[in-house]
């Protein structure tokens, strides 16, 4: 492995999974014993060339339901353009794994798989279950030490629970990220049965603690610094259900937040309508990382 994609004399522990020559660059997986998880946790890191000779700036992909580390990298064409625009692209697993708490594989929506990017606070989950704290706090300390990466440029994005997990991460912690920006996001999960099964699961009985995780609730009393882009495809089968980005929409417009909502008919929730507007968030993101 080249000297400046992992730099040892100040890298934390971690294991490397595999790595990949992409695009000039390279794309690695990992593993390492997170302290806010207490488990081992598998992300991934695509270092475009430009981190041979510098540290660049870090776009982290959140991704959705039933997915990991891999999933992004593998799916979404991401690589081709980051290696142009001098972005390392990261990717953290959606839950974590390795627990045998009763039902946590039972159900596709919940469980392994299915962290919400929350902090648990209901047993068993609140042992080990603190994604929000994880992705937000512990992951860009390893990654900046670890990687030719600049901490003080980073910006986020997800899809579906991803999306709601961009959408919360960068409207409580704006001065961390410099842009956010979603495909198909969980809008309003206080709103909506993915949302009610996960918040009763992980956070208890009492609602009042879910707004903390509602995007549509945040953006009412914590604004983002810049515009918010959402892209959503009209087809997609959860939409009606499961999403809703107008509650989300309605919610900004009302405060004054600057929000971007794309619909686009003919396309669903796969990553066939990812790949479609990748570019656009990509070179969203850079403009606002490379400032």
């Amino acid at each position: 492995m080249a000297q400046s994609f992992v730099q040892t004399a100040t890298a934390p522990a971690l294991e490397t999974l595999s790595r990949h020559r992409c695009f000039g660059g390279w794309q690695g997986y990992f593993r390492h014993q997170s302290r806010e998880i207490g488990l081992p946790m598998r992300f991934g890191v695509y270092l475009p060339p430009q981190a041979e000779t510098e540290r660049v700036p870090a776009l982290t992909y959140l991704a959705g339901l039933t997915c990991n580390e891999e999933t992004f990298a593998i799916k979404a064409g991401a690589q081709r353009l980051a290696a142009e625009l001098g972005i390392a692209l990261v990717t953290p697993d959606t839950s974590p794994r390795g627990t045998d708490f009763p039902g946590q594989s039972d159900h596709w929506d919940f469980g392994v798989g299915a962290g919400f990017y929350v902090d648990a606070t209901e047993q068993p989950w609140a042992r080990h279950w603190r994604m929000y704290s994880y992705v937000n706090h512990e992951l860009p300390e390893v990654i900046a030490n670890g990687f030719s990466v600049d901490p003080e440029r980073q910006s986020i994005f997800g899809h579906s629970m991803g999306g709601h997990g961009a959408l919360v991460s960068a409207l409580r912690n704006p001065k961390r990220y410099r842009s956010v920006s979603a495909f198909a996001p969980i809008c309003a999960p206080t709103q909506c049965p993915w949302g009610n099964k996960a918040f009763s699961g992980y956070l208890g009985k009492d609602k009042a603690s879910w707004r903390a995780y509602d995007a549509t609730e945040l953006v009412q009393n914590q604004a983002f610094h810049s515009e918010i882009l959402i892209d959503q495809g009209l087809d997609d089968e959860f939409l009606t259900e499961q999403l809703h980005p107008n509650l989300f929409e309605k919610a900004a417009v009302k405060v004054g937040q600057p929000v971007e909502l794309r619909l686009h008919p003919g396309y669903s929730h796969n990553y066939y309508f990812i790949q479609t507007f990748m570019a656009d968030h990509l070179k969203r993101h850079a403009a606002a990382l490379h400032r």
